[in-house]
């Protein structure tokens, strides 16, 4: 495993684990609110983890799959809130 997929791993790890949370511990009708405000904070966190590399060489790349591999996460996670409503 690489080091470039080692950052960006804990994006997608924690992603996973906040739609889980959202999942068990939110009221139905509130679950998308927080899927938007986790989506936020896995771009902060993609930045904050890219920036503290300080590495210019492939940031774009990185940058994109921790937030691509979010995005995809909770769109995922959202389908089967919608699909459960």
């Amino acid at each position: 495993m690489t080091w470039q997929l080692l950052s960006v791993l804990p994006v997608w790890v924690l992603s996973l684990a906040a739609a889980v949370l959202i999942g068990a511990t939110s009221a139905p009708e509130q679950r998308i609110t927080w899927v938007g405000i986790t989506f936020a904070a896995a771009v902060v966190a993609t930045f904050i983890i890219q920036l503290a590399i300080q590495r210019k060489e492939g940031f774009v790349v990185r940058t994109m799959a921790g937030i691509g591999g979010a995005l995809v996460i909770l769109a995922a996670t959202t389908a089967v809130f919608t699909l459960l409503l």
